[in-house]
């Protein structure tokens, strides 16, 4: 709604002005000044993958303990509820070639079903101490969902 203030020739006062109706406390309606503020829209949807959640975890834990903010794995344990062997499988993922975890890190949303990479299908690679012979066969796994950005 526009208002505005003019004066005609005959003497009367006109006012106009923008304004907008909005939701106040108990559902009433309230007017306020300017225009309505577009409606909140959801750009993004689906999930996180849980992979990425556990990279981004592997690295925060890495950064306690070298910090000294945590001693060790087994404190880990305790204040994340787990087991220590637990710790050990999460933590094997900083392992990773940088460019595997940064691929896991900006891995797409999930919208429906499955993720298409499990924790499970990486632990093979984690023990592999060659980053070459990572890169393959993260290549390897990779290339075998179509839905990865690896894939291509």
């Amino acid at each position: 709604m526009n208002m505005e203030v003019t004066t005609g020739g005959d003497g009367r006062v006109t006012a106009q002005a923008t304004v907008h109706f909005a939701r106040a406390r108990r559902g009433r309606k309230e007017m306020r000044p300017g225009k309505a503020p577009l409606p909140p829209t959801r750009l993004v949807t689906g999930r996180v993958p849980r992979i990425a959640r556990l990279m981004a975890l592997a690295i925060r834990m890495r950064r306690l303990i070298d910090s000294g903010e945590v001693r060790d794995y087994a404190k880990l344990a305790r204040l994340g509820h787990v087991s220590r062997a637990r710790v050990t499988q999460i933590m094997n993922l900083t392992l990773l070639a940088p460019d595997i975890q940064e691929d896991i890190l900006f891995q797409p949303l999930v919208e429906v079903g499955r993720d298409p990479i499990r924790e499970l299908q990486l632990r093979p690679i984690t023990l592999v101490p060659d980053w070459r012979k990572q890169r393959r066969m993260w290549k390897a796994l990779t290339d075998a969902d179509p839905a990865s950005p690896s894939h291509g």
